[in-house]
């Protein structure tokens, strides 16, 4: 399926960590399909959502290995994109996380990522974790599925 199929019916896509890390490191595998994505979000046809934990874990390797410039990148994108907001881990994302750990016996960042999906009212999540396809509270589109356009 293409990029385009999947998201004829998603107005807020919540991206998990991956999408981000194959955009900004320009991955050859899978920068076409992301490339297509950010660029809807950007032109506003989709609203994109993420939560802090992708900024946690986005960031580790760049800091560690001193590359200020794909530091940079990660946090002018997840903070400062247009048509794009990062969700706050607070109380009521922690509890639906803890039922959705209880539900399908996630990792507690998965859960915290579906969590402040949820609650931000996404229609979709953009991973490439084909072990969440198991959740069912939300629409999972995994980009080894996508075939990027272009």
């Amino acid at each position: 399926m293409t990029v385009a199929d999947p998201l004829a019916d998603v107005n807020r896509l919540f991206l998990d960590t991956a999408p981000f890390i194959y955009f900004v490191e320009k991955h050859s595998t899978y920068l076409d399909r992301c490339r297509e994505i950010f660029q809807r979000i950007n032109a506003g046809e989709i609203i994109g959502v993420s939560s802090v934990i992708t900024l946690t874990e986005v960031l580790p390797v760049p800091i560690r290995d001193g590359d200020n410039q794909i530091e940079k990148a990660y946090r002018n994108i997840l903070l400062n994109s247009r048509n794009f907001s990062l969700i706050v881990i607070g109380n009521s994302v922690a509890e639906r996380a803890a039922r959705l750990r209880a539900r399908y016996r996630l990792r507690t960042p998965d859960a915290l990522q579906i969590a402040s999906a949820l609650i931000a009212g996404c229609d979709a999540f953009l991973t490439n974790d084909r072990g969440l396809v198991r959740v069912t509270d939300l629409k999972i589109l995994v980009i080894d599925d996508l075939e990027g356009i272009g």
